[in-house]
């Protein structure tokens, strides 16, 4: 069963790092990130839906605190989505996957000011840590460096932002519901959040060009296959090995970017990226143990 539950969460993170390569190919195509975030969150809607109509007993299944933390979390994804691929449009898929890595560093600050958990020198070295990992990732030193722009930073630090959003809403309404439930719940709140800023006549034109089975991938691959490994795979692995697994995606990011896209970082870069993944890992474990 550990293994199985590994497995499943390896296989998500894998499935979520080629989906920011997929994305930067559209990109390069030309198609907005807003275009791709929306069926990205469309497409897994579909998928939920089925899951949830599949699995339904009958029976009270829906409550108040249920659709409630559900719409936290499918802003807070939709917000995800959409600002990590902002941010690859403006750095890199390494660069955008590595800080979208930030976001236990954000529920960590969360819980310091709702006074959830303690501060300790240990998390605040933790905190120095990864903002030491940003400036040599983002070349932040170097003031004539043209390497990444302040808007893909922020982008970036956006996405993990979010996706801690993500984490605390999902724990809360899995907490009222089942997990396919909550997910169908969470990616209608996307779509609709999201239909609010979309260009319909850009979505409506993916319908009839060639490039929908790009579209289709990254909704399947991206969210609707990927979140459900994930969450199946989370009941069964320990929360310490769920955080050193979860370090794949990133991995899988930039490996992605570097040997396909073409894509380059320096030295320095690479050893931004290693302190963040290090400290955010370290992190997430001792907090799990």
């Amino acid at each position: 069963m550990k293994f199985s539950g590994s497995a499943m969460i390896i296989l998500a993170a894998i499935f979520w790092g080629i989906t920011g390569g997929l994305a930067d190919i559209l990109m390069d195509k030309g198609w907005d990130p807003l275009v791709i975030s929306f069926y990205r969150g469309a497409v897994a809607l579909l998928c939920f839906t089925g899951w949830f109509s599949l699995s339904r007993k009958g029976g009270k299944i829906f409550s108040a605190p249920l659709i409630l933390w559900s719409i936290v979390a499918g802003i807070g994804v939709a917000g995800n989505f959409t600002f990590y691929f902002l941010s690859i449009e403006s750095t890199s898929v390494p660069i955008a996957a590595t800080l979208m890595y930030t976001a236990p560093l954000f529920v960590m600050l969360a819980s310091f000011l709702l006074r959830i958990e303690r501060s300790t020198w240990f998390k605040w070295m933790c905190i120095f840590s990864v903002l030491a990992g940003i400036v040599l990732l983002t070349e932040a030193y170097d003031t004539g460096s043209s390497a990444v722009n302040l808007a893909g930073v922020a982008t970036g630090l956006a996405a993990g932002l979010s996706y801690a959003l993500f984490i605390f809403g999902f724990k809360k309404s899995a907490e009222a519901g089942e997990p396919q439930t909550v997910l169908a719940l969470a990616f209608l709140a996307f779509c609709v959040a999201l239909s609010f800023f979309v260009n319909f006549e850009k979505a409506a034109s993916v319908l009839k060009s060639g490039d929908i089975g790009w579209f289709i991938a990254i909704g399947i691959l991206g969210a609707g296959l990927s979140f459900a490994l994930y969450t199946i795979g989370i009941k069964r692995t320990a929360p310490s090995t769920a955080s050193i697994i979860a370090m794949v995606e990133p991995v899988t990011a930039a490996l992605f970017g570097i040997v396909l896209l073409g894509e380059e970082l320096s030295m320095m870069q690479l050893a931004g990226m290693a302190v963040i993944l290090l400290t955010i890992t370290v992190l997430s474990v001792k907090k799990g143990d």
